[in-house]
């Protein structure tokens, strides 16, 4: 306190602002205002001035309040960041609920579109233009159902199920989405070392991570154009190599690197970059949770993600994930003959043009087909002739009674009836739930031909299944 005394003011004043403060001192500025303060170690902090102009031994002189609000712009800034997580996480459940509602629509449509394609595509002469043309037709409209499972999965509408994959042909799949997306400046290389090993994963994360990777590499080449690079390859990590990853046992990985070449990502954020929220970019290009997001998926599955930027020279993140000896050949489509079917089917979906298509997929299967629009009809269909029909298949959102109160009804009155449940998306229903009350299907829309010839023949095999087992209860 003793150095105080007979100083200058000024001098506790950092260079920024004194300026400021002189013009308040001359013009008598009596309000509080902030300003920023100099320790004698020529650290800087924020200061909160309140001056007076008081009399003193007959004299007016210039009293000065300073206090070190240090702590307050902390408690601030914290406020802030709180704040700022729970809009965010507001503006996520809206997502949310939006996204959960478009599925319904959206899946409803491609029900449509995928399933007249089909049929067109069958109606076509093999190997004309036609029959070329209706396959972009399916392969655009089954990329499309699979965004919106990806939308599902973000705004976490869905759970996802792990399974075994080769990750090289989901980033093929990615590359062909993102590409028309990106400007001609910015050129996407691709390449994988050897035979990649294969991960268990939900291929929804997998599609997810990697247009989180490259949408972030874009945008650091946004201004500049340059080279978007994704590499596969194989690697062992032993025990001091995850010295930073406790939780990550060693082993055989598969490590997905996405670099770019844009400016780099500076030293003293680096990090920061996984943290939630945190983002560099402005307003509308990024809420800061793609590499949260990231880093998340990642950990989930058991391995890591880092970081490597040089200023000037761009930037990698590279995924590590735990291999699996299993080796996945890629998936091949059937081309044998689609199993027919004579069972009579009650079909009910409350979308007409997905109920002609529903009919007329399974005529064309040779089962016989009694149509509703209305589950409440169908319901009293049913009640008139229970024994008429042999399989059941309906959609789950409709008015009046949902699909899963529709088969709840219909078990009561035949508890063994093979029944398929269709949905585009249901907050109220999930396959567990399903086949809990006796549901033997569960499939999500858009379905496909082949989606319900392979339902059809699984709830007759089970049905098949469940009479032979009555048959030898009976007998015993």
């Amino acid at each position: 306190m003793k150095e105080l005394v007979g100083m200058d003011g000024l001098q506790l004043i950092a260079p920024s602002t004194r300026t400021l403060v002189m013009q308040n001192i001359v013009s008598g500025y009596e309000k509080p205002y902030e300003a920023v303060g100099l320790r004698k170690n020529g650290e800087e902090y924020p200061l909160r001035l309140e001056a007076r102009n008081i009399p003193y031994k007959g004299k007016q002189v210039r009293s000065v309040e300073f206090r070190d609000i240090t702590d307050a712009k902390k408690a601030e800034a914290e406020h802030q960041r709180l704040q700022s997580q729970l809009i965010q996480a507001q503006k996520m459940e809206a997502i949310g609920t939006l996204a959960g509602g478009i599925a319904h629509d959206f899946n409803n449509i491609l029900g449509a579109v995928l399933g007249y394609a089909e049929m067109a595509k069958e109606d076509s002469v093999p190997g004309s233009q036609a029959s070329k043309k209706l396959d972009r037709v399916i392969e655009a409209g089954t990329r499309a159902a699979g965004l919106v499972k990806q939308i599902l999965a973000f705004s976490r509408q869905v759970v996802t199920e792990p399974v075994p994959l080769n990750p090289e042909h989901i980033i093929k799949e990615t590359i062909k989405l993102l590409r028309p997306s990106l400007p001609s400046t910015i050129t996407i290389k691709q390449q994988s070392e050897g035979s990649i090993r294969s991960i268990i994963a939900d291929p929804t994360q997998i599609h997810q991570l990697v247009m989180n990777l490259c949408t972030n590499a874009f945008h650091a080449m946004e201004q500049t154009g340059g080279i978007l690079s994704i590499n596969l390859e194989n690697q062992e990590l032993s025990a001091p190599d995850l010295r930073q990853y406790p939780n990550v046992k060693p082993g055989k990985f598969v490590v997905l690197s996405v670099s770019d070449t844009g400016p780099g990502i500076p030293p003293e954020i680096r990090d920061r970059i996984f943290d939630p929220y945190f983002t560099t970019k402005e307003v509308g290009k990024g809420t800061g949770m793609g590499l949260a997001i990231i880093h998340g998926i990642a950990t989930s599955l058991g391995g890591f993600v880092t970081c490597d930027s040089i200023i000037g020279q761009g930037a990698v993140f590279r995924s590590f994930f735990p291999a699996i000896e299993l080796d996945i050949a890629p998936k091949i489509e059937s081309t044998d003959v689609v199993p027919m079917g004579k069972e009579h089917v009650l079909f009910v979906d409350d979308e007409e043009m997905l109920a002609d298509l529903g009919k007329t997929m399974l005529e064309r299967l040779s089962y016989h087909v009694t149509l509703c629009n209305d589950s409440n009809t169908a319901l009293a269909c049913f009640r008139e002739q229970p024994n008429k029909f042999d399989i059941l298949v309906t959609d789950q959102t409709m008015p009046g009674m949902t699909g899963f109160d529709l088969a709840r009804e219909v078990l009561r009155i035949r508890p063994n009836l093979p029944i398929i449940l269709c949905t585009g998306y249901s907050n109220l229903i999930d396959e567990k739930a399903a086949k809990q009350i006796g549901i033997k299907a569960f499939i999500m829309k858009p379905v496909t031909k082949k989606q319900l010839t392979e339902a059809l023949m699984q709830v007759k095999i089970s049905d098949i299944s469940q009479g032979e087992d009555r048959q030898q209860t009976t007998s015993l």
